[in-house]
């Protein structure tokens, strides 16, 4: 009999409050009053929406088949988001339902640029992979790949020219804008004509890599490694010259390469952050203000001069002094220090109208994982020579989440409360709902767990310290000087009643639980108090890096730095077993729970099973392609899981010594996991801070389906490879001067979508033609039975062969459409030909049957042209076709009218005109007849 298992799916993730994505700011709605803002932040694979004042989450966009880290966020109108991810694919989400709209799935690498036009029916995208792709949002394709860049794309903005600038009507669109600006790591500007879809110009920004692009109206500011800032003018309608001209260099006082540049939405300010703990703010000076300043200037030169002696020469003076200099236009306001490394920044406003604000606000995402608000109180009287402003930080949103990485994690003896331990900081969660209820401050932490009882934690420090904490008060009960190094393990006896710690200091100590009676200072009184006390030390000659004892309290093994595990009996502490083979030491280590078995694990990448009863290694195991960190048995079972550097989590069968399950979700190294005293969740935690809970579910695990799962993934990745043509070189090529490409990329989606395409067209040209041959002996034979048709088209209703294509086309998503036709041979694009014919002939779908006709045509006009035979069909697709657009048309054209018309009445009924209430009052008094007297 077959042995089946239980396999374990990813339950929650939690405790990453922002990762590698910049933060997006979402001003307050007009419903909540109570709430100062949200921002908008990639938390690995998910997008999140804290409230900044609450500290709480709000919307968690995510799906299950979503394992890629967020890498970019943009956003059209607060409602609209468009999510980059580090496997280059894009989603663009709806605010409002919190549902993926539609994805696009153009790049090879991580997604670095995005940006949104101004109407929203575009979207710009720039990768790692050097390559920039232009969206359609309406019909869901890529427009163009624009491919001139030798390296990332770190910046994007789409630019109106003047010309586009023209009155608008609220029935009229909004133009398109027909230039994009791009920076590089190349150290490249480029501007892009995407009408011709041509690099216009490309100019040196920085001797190194540019890292920051920003665009205000005509002014375009970029930053590089070194310590400037390049401003720009801009001027797209300029048909003789350039169109963009070097205006002046700004210099950072930060040394650090810059992150990112962003200019206020309303008031005269732009921010420049970098890698620093720093973000600087620079207001732009009024046209007057900017005058005052250079002719105060000016004249303080001249009476230098003739202080001097020297001979004065105005021309001079205006030469060195002038106007445009952008120091003049953008001076010094204020540098914002913050605690940790800026990771990314926005400006936070509540209202447009920036005039009434005595105050900016600073949104900004640090590498410590935690978000910060800070305000910036304005002068009264802006002076360029009045001192900094004062800045404070207003809010914080750092409790759910550690600032350093988990190192240690225990669960409550009823698994309803999860410790999670780190450097300076120790956290206790409910399982259940995942909310932090307890935050306290504490040494270096390596390890910890719950007392018995649950009511006390201790931690095991990098300094040797043992330290207590009270769960319920979250202070600190006890702090002991344990050991002279690094307390590595530390675990509750078996029987409840003490402790066990090993340490870096080459010894093994245990602990009792004594309650002692304290006085209270001041008073008679007395409490009582939990306290450790030392009772025996296991000296041995190498450092400890982890202990065990056995489930019967009869061994305790101990791993030390010589890559060995000793064994001893826990009564008298004498020596029992010397078990050896890693190459490495060893990391973690557990006994199953009939004290028969123990599993180690090493940094040479191996697990051993061996037997405590004669110390054998059963068997040796190479489990993982890094250093394996933990290692635990399932309760009750011979089943134990281990985690690694290599972001991976294994399930094994520790009698048959098989992998059942690869649990991959984390994105950066795993360091340690606890699993549940009930078996059913285990719980995992590592370098990227977050905490993810594994939940046991009912669908059994078959090891013979999960090998051929794995191969079958196995081969559609270097399947998927394979037909991209590898990794893309992006025009490295000397000489290389192919500008554009298509914009798509095979996936197993388009793949599955193509193998549709060509199972439905055989099928229905199979169908097509029994029943023509049916139709020539019914003209024969009036009398002849009815043919069989295949049993799907027998299944779904004696369906048409025609509308069983055109469903089957229908249900494939549209960004993946083009994708998927690509894998068709020659002789199925002759096929759908044929049905593309019916489908104008009938008029079903004209959208979809024009939009692959054109693709097909453009894609294969070569093979069409030269073939004869298909000039007849052609011409029979272009008459019907004519037809049905122009019956569309005509359609379209008569009920835009009639909204029009609508409008128009709605807007005569609805909305009143502004007049002068002197005039109004006038116009009044004309209607009024006046009284007449009569004189007697």
């Amino acid at each position: 009999m077959v042995k089946s298992y239980l396999r374990f799916e990813p339950d929650a993730s939690f405790g990453v409050i922002s990762s590698n994505s910049n933060v997006l700011w979402l001003p307050r709605s007009s419903s909540s009053s109570a709430s100062a803002g949200q921002v908008i932040v990639g938390a690995l694979e998910s997008a999140i929406v804290w409230d900044i004042k609450k500290g709480e989450k709000v919307h968690k966009w995510n799906e299950v088949d979503i394992k890629a880290e967020v890498s970019c966020i943009a956003k059209h109108e607060d409602d609209i988001f468009a999510v980059g991810y580090s496997d280059g694919s894009i989603r663009v989400w709806d605010a409002k339902t919190g549902t993926s709209i539609v994805s696009f799935n153009g790049h090879k690498t991580a997604i670095s640029a995005l940006k949104f036009d101004s109407s929203g029916t575009r979207l710009a995208s720039g990768s790692r992979d050097s390559n920039i792709v232009v969206w359609d949002l309406i019909s869901e394709v890529g427009l163009c790949r624009l491919r001139s860049h030798k390296d990332q794309i770190t910046g994007l903005e789409f630019v109106h020219s003047t010309s586009d600038a023209t009155v608008i009507r609220a029935d009229e669109d909004m133009p398109p804008s027909n230039w994009l600006i791009s920076t590089s790591k190349d150290g490249f500007i480029k501007l892009w004509d995407l009408t011709s879809q041509h690099c216009a110009e490309t100019h040196v920004a920085h001797r190194g890599e540019c890292w920051a692009l920003a665009l205000n109206g005509e002014v375009c500011m970029t930053a590089g490694g070194e310590a400037e800032v390049k401003v720009w003018q801009l001027s797209v309608s300029n048909d003789d010259g350039k169109k963009l001209e070097t205006h002046g260099v700004l210099l950072r006082q930060n040394k650090e390469r810059a992150l990112g540049i962003a200019f206020h939405p309303s008031a005269p300010f732009v921010a420049c952050y970098g890698s620093e703990r720093a973000v600087e703010v620079w207001r732009i000076l009024s046209p007057e203000e900017v005058k005052k300043s250079v002719n105060r200037k000016r004249r303080r030169r001249k009476e230098k001069l003739i202080a001097k002696g020297d001979e004065v020469k105005e021309q001079d003076i205006l030469e060195e002094i002038t106007e445009n200099d952008v120091t003049e236009i953008y001076v010094p306001f204020v540098i914002l220090r913050t605690p940790a490394r800026v990771r990314s920044m926005d400006w936070a406003f509540t209202t447009p109208d920036f005039e009434k604000k005595d105050s900016l606000q600073i949104v900004v995402s640090l590498t410590s994982n935690c978000i910060e608000f800070y305000t910036i109180a304005i002068p009264q009287r802006l002076k360029k020579s009045s001192p900094p402003p004062e800045y404070n930080r207003l809010y914080a949103l750092d409790i759910p989440g550690h600032r350093t990485d988990v190192r240690s994690l225990a669960l409550s003896s009823d698994d309803t409360m999860l410790a999670t331990a780190s450097n300076g900081s120790l956290k206790v969660w409910n399982v259940k709902t995942t909310n932090c209820i307890r935050t306290i401050d504490c040494g270096y932490a390596l390890c910890c767990a719950f007392l018995p009882g649950d009511s006390i934690l201790v931690v095991g420090t990098k300094s040797g310290q043992i330290e207590m904490y009270d769960v319920a008060s979250s202070a600190m009960i006890d702090a002991i000087d344990a050991h002279d190094g690094a307390l590595w393990s530390l675990q509750v006896s078996p029987d409840g009643k003490g402790l066990v710690t090993g340490s870096a200091d080459k010894s093994v100590k245990f602990w009792s639980f004594r309650v002692v009676q304290e006085e209270i200072p001041g008073t008679r009184r007395t409490i009582p108090r939990m306290k450790l006390h030392h009772t025996r030390t296991l000296e041995l000659t190498d450092d400890v890096l982890s202990v065990r004892q056995s489930p019967d309290g009869k061994y305790i093994a101990v791993s030390l730095l010589d890559s060995t595990i000793k064994v001893f009996f826990v009564d008298t502490l004498k020596f029992y077993l010397n078990l050896y083979g890693h190459k490495l030491p060893v990391l973690s280590m557990d006994i199953s729970h009939d004290s028969k078995l123990l599993i180690t694990c090493s940094a040479d990448k191996n697990i051993k099973i061996w037997g405590l009863d004669f110390g054998d290694c059963h068997r040796s195991i190479f489990a993982h392609q890094d250093s394996i960190m933990a290692v635990q048995f399932e309760p009750n079972s011979h089943l134990f899981f281990s985690a690694s550097k290599d972001r991976l989590i294994k399930y094994w069968d520790g009698d048959k010594f098989e992998n059942i399950q690869k649990l991959d979700g984390h994105h950066s190294e795993i360091w340690a996991i606890a699993i549940a005293n009930s078996g059913e969740f285990i719980v995992s935690a590592g370098h990227d801070k977050s905490i993810r809970i594994w939940q046991q579910s009912e669908d059994p695990i078959f090891l013979e389906e999960e090998r051929e799962k794995e191969l079958e993934e196995l081969y559609e990745s270097n399947l998927i490879n394979s037909l991209d043509g590898g990794p893309e070189e992006s025009g490295d090529k000397e000489g290389d001067e192919v500008t554009t490409a298509a914009s798509g990329k095979q996936t197993v989606e388009t793949l599955v979508a193509g193998e549709l395409i060509v199972e439905a067209l055989d099928l229905g040209v199979a169908d097509l033609e029994l029943l023509e041959e049916h139709g020539i002996m019914k003209k024969k034979n009036p009398n002849a039975a009815p043919p069989s048709r295949n049993a799907v088209f027998v299944a779904l209703g004696e369906i048409a062969a025609e509308r069983y294509v055109l469903d089957v086309l229908e249900k494939i998503k549209a960004s993946q459409l083009q994708d998927a036709l690509l894998l068709l041979p020659f002789e199925k694009v002759l096929s759908l030909l044929r049905f593309i014919n019916l489908w104008a002939e009938k008029g079903w779908n004209i959208t979809l049957a024009s939009r692959i006709l054109f693709f097909l045509i453009r894609l294969y006009h070569r093979q069409i042209i030269a073939n004869e035979i298909m000039r007849p069909m052609l011409s029979s697709v272009r008459e019907h076709l004519r037809s049905a657009i122009d019956r569309q048309k005509d359609e379209l054209g008569y009920n835009i009218a009639g909204l029009k018309y609508i409008r128009r009445a709605y807007d005569e009924e609805h909305t009143k005109e502004f007049l002068d209430e002197q005039e109004q009052s006038k116009e009044d008094e004309k209607g009024l007849k006046k009284r007449v007297f009569t004189t007697i």
